[in-house]
């Protein structure tokens, strides 16, 4: 087994950064170390510790001052370097967030609270009796980030966490072995204790040595549908009942009705689709159009397609990069290929971007349709430049659509709801019907940190972001005093 990980560049395939990964029994101390800040973190006071978390966010907001985060993005994961300031700014968004909500949120819950609605247990508590729920942290939390957003999808994990009460490992994904480390770096500039964070780079066995962990709480998985899986089998060997939260992959669909601006409408899904190079969870990747607009909306999405400049990261002219390796790229080629032979037409002239050659991480971004569900395009997901369009008559069979696949993450629905009432109460009728933890109208690819981000079926369990990303990282402890009376 190797002692080191070295992360290849995407767009030069030449070794970057080398990181050595520890013993298990240097391993099984940071876990030690972590347990034993833990419970002395947990005793600060909830103000005290979010006052760190502000001057975390500050530290993070300075640091991101010159090009050096966006530039390590490219090195490492092949983001067009114009990009990368998108990211530090999502990140502080959602940084500043979930320190405005952390004392609601992690306040004691009182009976009237919990009861809601029933006026009958929400009156005063009982006499000589008082009775509350507190949120309690899980103690060590495992966050095992991704290399696609690590940044953004790190903090929707590890500033929460922190702000209960939890220490927290950090493992990054090996393509992107810095963003942890800078963000360890800001909260030690915050004055977090020793031991709160700690940066691990694992192997894979590593990894499910520290899921198994006895020392270890609570695990946070974003990744691949396979890597969750194994997280999950992982955890479940562990003694005990280990909580794990798993957000996974997407084949977010979108649909465009009949009523639909186009002059909007195309824009919006492009980038959708192709920023990030289709590397996102939430990417769009596959499209179902109104009979009335199909002809209109291909045409004009093939010409933005056809517009992108693909090429070197580090040129300020280009805004689509390689995808994260040569294996992603074969399999994405692979996946067209396979579509074309069942009867997929490509729209997109590869000799449009003679720079996505075999053997390369660049990818040529296309368009396919005279698609179905039987081809792989339209069910599994691609991660990369490739959307396939479909026609449809109806909403019905919109939702049929989009409702048949193993993922549910985010779905989109394009339609002039601001000008036509019945637009919107049909895109209402349309959300309730869909299968999906996140429904946009006229957006798509984007995390709201007040709203819940969360999945059905494949693309996970377990909710982050909004107040109720609290939750799995604390545990409710009842609270039932009786008070004696002389």
């Amino acid at each position: 087994m190797s002692r080191t990980q070295t992360t290849i560049c995407p767009h030069t395939q030449q070794p970057l950064l080398t990181r050595e990964y520890p013993t298990e029994p240097e391993v099984a101390k940071v876990i030690e170390t972590a347990s034993a800040a833990q419970k002395e973190w947990a005793k600060v006071p909830l103000t005290d510790r979010i006052a760190i978390g502000h001057k975390f966010a500050a530290a993070f907001r300075e640091m991101g001052n010159d090009d050096s985060i966006p530039r390590a993005l490219t090195m490492e994961m092949g983001r067009p370097i114009k990009q990368g300031a998108g990211e530090i700014r999502g990140f502080l968004e959602r940084a500043d967030h979930l320190l405005s909500i952390a004392e609601s949120a992690l306040a004691d819950v009182s009976l009237a609270e919990s009861a809601l609605a029933d006026v009958s247990l929400a009156d005063t508590d009982k006499p000589g009796f008082k009775r509350y729920i507190k949120r309690v942290p899980q103690g060590v939390v495992f966050v095992i980030a991704p290399w696609n957003f690590p940044y953004l999808v790190s903090i929707n994990s590890v500033l929460p966490a922190i702000l209960a009460g939890n220490s927290v490992i950090l493992k990054p994904s090996p393509q992107t072995p810095t963003t942890a480390e800078r963000i360890a770096a800001c909260f030690a500039s915050a004055g977090l204790p020793n031991g709160v964070i700690q940066v691990l780079h694992l192997s894979t066995e590593l990894t499910s040595y520290v899921v198994q962990h006895p020392g270890v709480d609570f695990v946070s998985f974003t990744g691949s549908v396979p890597g969750g899986r194994a997280v999950e089998e992982a955890a479940v060997k562990a003694n005990g009942f280990k909580g794990v939260a798993l957000e996974l992959g997407g084949k977010d669909p979108a649909y465009v009705r009949e009523d639909a601006d186009l002059n909007y409408t195309v824009a919006e899904l492009v980038d959708g689709a192709f920023f990030n190079s289709g590397q996102s969870c939430c990417a769009i990747e596959r499209i179902y159009v109104h009979a009335s607009l199909y002809d209109d909306f291909v045409a004009r999405f093939v010409a933005a397609v056809k517009s992108y400049k693909l090429g070197s990261p580090e040129a300020p002219e280009t805004n689509l990069g390689p995808v994260v390796s040569v294996a992603s790229a074969e399999r994405i080629r692979k996946q067209v290929a396979d579509a074309v032979k069942a009867g997929a037409k490509v729209l997109v002239p590869e000799e449009l971007f003679p720079v996505a050659k075999p053997g390369t991480a660049y990818v040529a971004p296309q368009v396919l349709v005279d698609v179905d569900h039987s081809m792989e395009i339209m069910t599994e997901e691609t991660f990369g430049p490739v959307v396939g369009i479909q026609k449809v008559t109806s909403d019905a069979e919109a939702i049929k659509l989009m409702n048949d696949s193993p993922y549910g993450l985010t779905a989109s629905v394009w339609t002039n709801a601001s000008a036509n009432p019945a637009s919107q109460d049909a895109f209402v009728e349309i959300a309730d019907a869909l299968e999906t933890g996140t429904v946009f109208l006229n957006r798509c690819d984007y995390l709201d940190p007040a709203l819940a981000w969360t999945g059905v079926k494949n693309s996970g369990r377990g909710i982050s972001l909004s107040k109720f990303g609290f939750d799995q990282l604390t545990r409710a402890k009842s609270i039932h005093m009786k008070i004696q009376t002389a």
